[in-house]
């Protein structure tokens, strides 16, 4: 006997209630993990939030970088595992360096246009953020002369925020968003942006927290929603 079409109704309900249950289970363990996780992440003050973006002033900061060529995604896996391989022990004084947030990503920059990024033909600069307790000359020195240990000023940063894959075409696509929402804004951009990502592979694409960087040079208006300085917590401290 066939099942009536109002069975097959309430056997899709039934699927999809199962369905939404797990995920929403998955994201709880997800969230617990990424809490237990917790890791530094670079200090900024929000000093303006717009539409669909914020502009914060970030504090100077210490990262780790290193050129690679490649396409977007080969170029990325293999900076990130460089990067790694210094923060795990690979440095004269063999250390270990507790891993950080986020691993940033852009366009090499030409060398005679500061702090700025612009393409190059498949040659990108990935860098980790080092922990706040060192400086450039209390960090353990990389083995791999790859590895720049660099100075980074204070920035001023659109920055907009987003969920899903960590593809090329996805991370352009929120590159334009951005970009046009900071002209609507009066914003210049200076230079190319940076693509961001926060957390470890595990991650299911849709709650992973990706973020699109682009250094601004005006600023437009008072601001608009101001906010005290984001200081995440050292592992084990939130």
């Amino acid at each position: 006997m066939k099942p009536k079409l109002s069975d097959h109704k309430a056997i899709r309900l039934i699927l999809r209630t199962l369905a939404l249950s797990f995920l929403t289970s998955c994201a709880g363990v997800i969230a617990h993990q990424k809490a237990a996780l917790a890791i530094e992440e670079p200090s900024f003050q929000v000093i303006k939030k717009g539409n669909d973006f914020e502009i914060r002033e970030y504090a100077p900061n210490l990262v780790a970088r290193v050129d690679v060529t490649g396409d977007f995604d080969s170029a990325g896996n293999q900076g990130f595992k460089i990067l790694a391989d210094f923060i795990f022990g690979n440095n004269k004084a063999k250390a270990k360096i507790n891993m950080t947030a986020p691993v940033a990503m852009s366009e090499k920059i030409d060398m005679t246009v500061p702090v700025a990024m612009a393409g190059d033909h498949g040659r990108y600069q990935v860098e980790f953020t080092m922990p706040r307790k060192f400086t450039k000359a209390t960090l353990p020195e990389p083995n791999n002369p790859q590895v720049q240990i660099i100075e980074v000023p204070s920035k001023i940063r659109a920055v907009h925020k987003y969920s899903g894959t960590w593809s090329e075409d996805e991370y352009l696509k929120h590159k334009t968003q951005l970009i046009s929402l900071l002209k609507q804004a009066g914003y210049e951009p200076v230079g190319e942006a940076v693509f961001s990502r926060f957390d470890p592979p595990f991650i299911p694409w849709f709650l992973r927290h990706n973020e699109v960087w682009i250094e601004v040079k005006s600023n437009p208006g008072p601001s608009l929603a101001p906010s005290p300085d984001h200081s995440p917590a050292s592992p084990g401290t939130k």
